[in-house]
């Protein structure tokens, strides 16, 4: 069974994923309607920021972390603000990994809020206009329910690719019981350690969780679909 290191990473694990999806579907739903749906003259700059939002599905995690690691250390941007702030740097702590996890994890939350936001058409917001709804009540109260398979998805793909995150996590997180050390570094610890038994017991968790949680996720949109 667990024991009380196994269960630290899975509590340290859960804590980030659920934070990083909370935060990325708060500050990704203006940057996803933006990206689907931005008039004005700054518009041709949605394709260079679809690049760059959708850049982590491509880079290797190493090359990410790396860079990250860099930005949060002493001499790195990131690091000499929190360090001018009176703080210290963000490197090998859970702060790190949350911010390392929001934009490592941004592409699988903020693509199915684009999808989501493209696919409404012009229709039910020149509805809403006729009937005197403001842009603002007329996102919140129209676009954001219709929306609502975008946010599901990405909630799920957000949450479940944050906590089997493994290259990110342990380049700029390092491997600290109890304040960096997620689920993929204590499997990675115990294989080490050839504690092939343990590694099984998370190993096989997270899979038969990443199963369930897609099962699921393809059943809802599945009876969507039907319904519609």
């Amino acid at each position: 069974m667990l024991d009380a290191a196994a269960l630290a990473a899975v509590r340290l694990s859960l804590e980030l994923a659920l934070s990083t999806t909370l935060i990325l579907l708060v500050l990704g739903t203006p940057l996803a309607w933006w990206l689907a749906r931005g008039q004005g003259r700054l518009r041709w700059l949605r394709v260079p920021v679809r690049a760059m939002v959708a850049l982590p599905l491509v880079l290797p995690p190493s090359v990410l972390g790396f860079y990250l690691l860099v930005a949060m250390g002493p001499k790195g941007p990131v690091g000499q603000l929190t360090q001018a702030l009176g703080g210290t740097t963000l490197a090998f702590t859970f702060w790190g990994l949350l911010l390392g996890s929001l934009i490592y994890s941004l592409p699988f939350v903020v693509q199915p809020l684009v999808a989501s936001f493209e696919s409404l058409g012009d229709r039910p917001l020149e509805a809403a206009a006729t009937l005197r709804a403001s842009p603002l009540d007329a996102f919140w109260n129209v676009a954001v329910p219709l929306a609502r398979p975008g946010y599901l998805t990405g909630a799920v793909m957000g949450f479940a690719h944050t906590l089997g995150e493994f290259g990110v996590v342990l380049m700029i997180g390092g491997n600290i019981p109890g304040q960096t050390r997620t689920i993929a570094v204590q499997i990675y610890d115990h294989v080490e350690a050839l504690e092939y038994t343990q590694a099984h017991w998370l190993a096989g968790g997270m899979l038969a969780f990443s199963f369930v949680v897609l099962l699921l996720l393809h059943l809802v949109q599945g009876r969507r679909k039907a319904g519609q």
